[in-house]
């Protein structure tokens, strides 16, 4: 097995820190947690040269920042940022198609790496189908696009043009670290450089992508030194020297939505734009003539990765005429579905991390009187309940009436674990027309990440369409994780974006507009 090594990388050059992280491979820490756990602290412990032996479990390791270390990076990401952002526009551009041919090439080592952080390989292959579609010419030349529009009168030239903000720093979550912290190759496009954090919990993919695929890009186009770091470490410590340091205009910050909205006040405090892409509670709506085979399929992905993703769907509104035969759809394909090595194609589910929580928010449903229709339990690898067991049942509860179901912590609050509220109309739930009624509790979610509908009357679509206001994203009749050219991944609005949100283009979120007119000559 490889075992990947990568130092801390500033101002283009590897540098030695001050410790290591090493990376447990999940399928070994399944098999043996406390035999791979010992291994990977005695590593971390002795530092030094990558061992020939006992690396029995660990497929990398990442090496950690100091302050010091952390302050150089932003040093050389200001220094190297005006000559980055004077080469061209079509040359930066370059990079997401460059990358997009990269990633096709190394496709299989990428999942490989996911795959050994945790991630199930059918959702290591989602994730890397976001990250081509987001470096697809589609979506390179829309981007283009909205960068630079020149316009002609009579007496001058005018543009609109968008200008980079300079140092974009970016801190990617840990459930989701390296196909998160592929946002910044979009800064990079629009001419800022770039400090990105590889979590300590999960840098190998950041730094596997980095700097196996974005740094060599970069150096085939002639990039200074600096364009890109690579840094690691604790996260508190690290967000305050961003903070405070006068090299950085943009913090990309993704994360809890308490955490993240208070960071945000920060950022504006110090000067600095946020960027935040936070919690998700996703609504899917299904309606009385919706292809419920569809409509189940979608909501199975509340699954992948356990529910550990923040734009799966989290809560569901099923018309009342409907409800019963959806749901009877929905468990059994929940029963089918079970714990596994990350590495097997049919395995959906992955390790929980708050298992305390789910049982907290399962017990606040059964008060409230939703119905568990399935799941429930802690189960182990094999799927046999265990009181020890790394990974939680599929779990659906079925909760009657809109008026009273932002009461029920499953559907007011996002459940970052594998539980899928489902919410079923009833006649309490006033005099108005149902439609209304459930387009204003779609509005009513403090979160706006995605939303989506399944129906097949243009009415009730249109008027989704046009009257749901809070998310990033709105999809209608199909997979509600799915990837789509010219439409963004990510952003939204409420607790997900923050006062600022809305569908997030990093390239456009990095710079800012500027209005040009150039008199012609004799004019």
């Amino acid at each position: 097995m490889t075992v990947y090594s990568y130092a801390q990388y500033i101002a283009g050059q590897d540098r030695p820190g001050p410790g290591w992280t090493y990376c447990l491979d999940a399928g070994a820490f399944l098999t043996d947690p406390r035999g791979t756990f010992t291994r990977k602290r005695r590593l971390e412990r002795a530092g030094g040269e990558l061992p020939r032996e006992d690396t029995a479990g660990i497929v990398g390791r990442v090496g950690l920042s100091a302050p010091d270390d952390v302050a150089d990076a932003l040093l050389a990401a200001h220094r190297a940022q005006a000559e980055w952002a004077a080469f061209d526009l079509d040359t930066r551009a370059r990079v997401g198609t460059r990358l997009h041919a990269v990633l096709r090439e190394r496709h299989d080592e990428l999942v490989s790496v996911l795959v050994s952080e945790g991630h199930p390989r059918r959702l290591a292959e989602w994730e890397i189908e976001g990250l081509l579609t987001g470096t697809s010419e589609e979506n390179i030349s829309f981007c283009q696009g909205q960068m630079e529009q020149r316009f002609d009168d009579p007496h001058r030239t005018l543009t609109l043009m968008r200008k980079p903000d300079g140092v974009v720093c970016l801190n990617p979550p840990q459930n989701a670290a390296a196909s998160n912290s592929f946002l910044g190759v979009s800064a990079l496009c629009a001419g800022n450089t770039l400090v990105v954090k590889a979590p300590r919990t999960a840098p190998l993919g950041v730094a596997f992508l980095y700097r196996e695929l974005v740094v060599p890009v970069l150096d085939e186009l002639g990039a200074p030194p600096g364009t890109v770091n690579l840094v690691s470490g604790p996260t508190r410590p690290m967000l305050r020297q961003w903070l405070t340091s006068p090299y950085v205009d943009d913090i990309m910050f993704f994360g809890d939505s308490d955490v993240g909205l208070e960071f945000g006040n920060d950022c504006v405090a110090h000067g600095k734009k946020p960027v935040l892409e936070l919690a998700g509670n996703d609504t899917l709506v299904v309606w009385n003539d919706a292809d419920l085979d569809g409509a189940a399929e979608a909501l199975v992905e509340c699954f992948y990765g356990s529910g550990q993703i923040c734009m799966v769907p989290k809560c569901a509104v099923v018309h009342p005429g409907v409800a019963d035969a959806l749901l009877e759809r929905l468990v059994a394909r929940c029963r089918s579905l079970r714990p596994g090595y990350p590495g097997d194609p049919d395995v959906l589910l992955s390790p929980v991390l708050k298992m305390d929580r789910y049982h907290e928010v399962l017990d606040d449903a059964r008060r409230h009187g939703g119905q568990v229709l399935c799941g429930g339990r802690r189960v182990d690898v094999s799927g046999d309940p265990s009181l020890t067991g790394a990974f939680l049942e599929p779990t659906v509860v079925r909760v009657d009436g809109l008026r009273g179901a932002r009461g029920v912590r499953a559907v007011r609050e996002e459940t970052f674990f594998p539980l899928l509220a489902v919410v079923v109309p009833d006649e309490r739930d006033g005099s108005g027309e149902l439609l209304d009624d459930v387009i204003a509790f779609v509005n009513a979610n403090e979160y706006g990440l995605r939303n989506s509908l399944w129906s097949g009357d243009d009415k009730v679509v249109n008027a989704f369409v046009r009257r749901v206001t809070n998310a990033g994203l709105l999809k209608v009749n199909e997979s509600h994780i799915g990837f789509a050219p010219y439409l963004g991944t990510h952003g939204g609005t409420g607790r997900t974006g923050g006062p600022f949100g809305e569908l997030n283009y990093p390239i456009l979120r990095t710079s800012h507009l500027q209005g040009v007119s150039v008199a012609k000559p004799g004019q």
